[in-house]
């Protein structure tokens, strides 16, 4: 089956606190899908990470463990309670040990986790592939694949030959696969389809003499795949194709291909994206009335800037001031464990919707016209998502703060009624000017240089937007663009992909601010 990213899924989403997406978000999924491999009873878990991946160096201080906590506890990425999710562990009785040893990763971003109670015991092994999108690649030393978007029946047995002619003449299902026999002597039937067996079907399949039991894995994302999933084009080349005759703008584009994509009607589509620009609008408001956490590097600083632009005492015109003012006020409620959407990451936050409703605000446009200008930026991210990646831990920043300026360039060109290939020119424009952009936050934090660089990303975005709509030729192609970005993402070094190895993160400056978070975070304003 194809796999075609979704811009609910993939590109503008999850909804969620924490520092990172990859970190907190897709950890909180990963776990959420232990929690269902153990019929929600898991005691004791044992968490690994490989010593030469991002986690190891990243996974306290980035929220992978609270995510998983949270995720083991069976919450929502946005639970208020995330950042006390160690305490609720302990009250849920659910005993957590983690180890750093070579596990023979490929991937930066892998977690291997065993989950055990008095009955079974249970293996997986899932990786982050960035914006809070997982995999799921092993369970119980069987290859698998789930991304957590499907219904996933798991049918423990000894034998399938006479289960698979029964699931196939009396349930509907997308796929059925069994995996053979493993080191565990554990052997499963995976039924992935749009909705979990019947109950009467269920009870059938579990009184049979081969059956040992069933387990359900609930979907963790909100827009599902299916088998006969097509979309009308994965490319801006296939998209410009499929438009010849039709005259399309941007985001009408961006309805098209997640109405196919998603399997949902044009105004369902319209809604979902109004849903999110409401509570990314929420956010920024709530970082321009002050926030404090006390275990962060920055403190409210949005706050003094509006004072700045109030009493005029800023450079430059007002739409790039309140730009950078939106912008810092969504990265403030982020590192403050308040509500934001990943837009395409938690750590490139404020970049894109800094950007759209800060030059909204500017033209006094509509919340319609916000709302077009997000789904146009999500298809921008689609094609991003398809080709390269929003992981900084595969493709350094330029794979967040880049990603997401190049997608609000391109909507920023629309909100100006730019033509389709003004569009597509700035996103080329921006992606162009962010490539080799490393990642390395200061104090292992997901704080600065992160607030900057959304800054830089949103301001770059402006510039190649007006570039573009005058004109200025983009000379490579979008989709060359981002086929380079891949290829330049894989040539960054590992200690400069969110490691906590490289870059701004191992200066002298850095490493005490990172060893007084450790010690005393509360007292960080105080002695800085």
């Amino acid at each position: 089956m194809a796999s075609f990213p979704s811009i609910f899924n993939d590109v503008i989403g999850p909804v969620m606190r924490g520092p990172s997406s990859s970190h907190c978000a897709a950890s909180l999924r990963i776990g959420r899908l232990c929690r269902d491999l153990m019929g929600g009873t898991l005691p004791h878990v044992l968490i690994e990470f490989d010593p030469n991946g991002s986690l190891a160096t990243t996974h306290k201080s980035q929220g992978s463990d609270m995510g998983l906590f949270g995720g083991f506890l069976g919450w929502e990425a946005y639970d208020e309670r995330l950042p006390e999710s160690e305490k609720f562990l302990e009250l849920e009785g659910i005993k957590v040990e983690i180890e750093i040893q070579d596990i023979g990763a490929d991937h930066p971003n892998t977690y291997k986790l065993t989950m055990s109670n008095k009955d079974e015991c249970h293996r997986m092994t899932a990786i982050s592939t960035g914006g809070g999108m997982i995999e799921v690649i092993e369970i119980d030393n069987c290859k698998v694949s789930l991304a957590g978007d499907y219904y996933e029946t798991l049918i423990y047995c000894d034998f399938a030959e006479n289960i698979i002619p029964y699931l196939k003449n009396t349930v509907a299902y997308d796929e059925i696969i069994w995996h053979e026999t493993n080191d565990d002597g554990l052997c499963f039937l995976e039924i992935k389809a749009q909705q979990f067996l019947d109950e009467n079907i269920f009870q059938e399949i579990l009184d049979m003499s081969e059956v040992k039991y069933i387990k359900k894995l609930s979907p963790v994302l909100p827009v599902l795949s299916r088998n006969d999933l097509q979309v009308p084009f994965i490319s801006s080349d296939e998209m410009l194709a499929y438009n010849q005759d039709k005259n399309l703008s941007l985001w009408e584009l961006a309805i098209d291909y997640e109405c196919m994509r998603g399997n949902i009607s044009k105004e369902e589509v319209f809604e979902k994206m109004r849903s999110i620009v409401r509570i990314m609008r929420n956010a920024i408001d709530t970082g321009l009335e002050g926030t404090s956490y006390p275990d962060r590097i920055l403190g409210s600083q949005s706050v003094q800037l509006k004072e700045q632009l109030t009493n005029k005492r800023l450079m430059g015109g007002d739409v790039n001031n309140i730009i950078i003012m939106y912008v810092s006020a969504i990265m403030e409620v982020k590192s403050s464990m308040g509500v934001i959407v990943a837009a395409p990451t938690a750590g490139s936050c404020g970049a894109l919707p800094g950007a759209i409703i800060g030059m909204a605000t500017s033209l006094n446009l509509s919340e319609e016209e916000i709302v077009r200008a997000m789904l146009a930026a999500g298809l921008i991210g689609v094609f991003i998502a398809a080709h390269a990646t929003f992981a900084a831990e595969v493709g350094g920043c330029m794979a967040e703060c880049g990603s997401g300026s190049g997608m609000a360039a391109a909507a920023l060109v629309g909100m100006a009624n730019g033509s389709l290939a003004q569009s597509l020119s700035a996103a080329s424009l921006a992606l162009q000017n962010v490539l080799g952009l490393i990642c390395d936050p200061i104090g292992n934090r997901v704080e600065a240089p992160c607030l900057g660089r959304n800054v830089m990303a949103a301001t770059n975005a402006v510039s190649c937007a007006n570039m573009a709509l005058s004109d200025y030729n983009h000379l490579v192609p979008l989709d060359e663009v981002i086929e380079t970005m891949q290829k330049v993402g894989n040539e960054i070094h590992h200690t400069l992909r969110c490691t906590n190895l490289g870059g701004l993160s191992i200066t002298k400056a850095a490493k005490e601010i990172e060893q007084q978070l450790e010690n005393q975070p509360q007292s960080f304003f105080k002695i800085c």
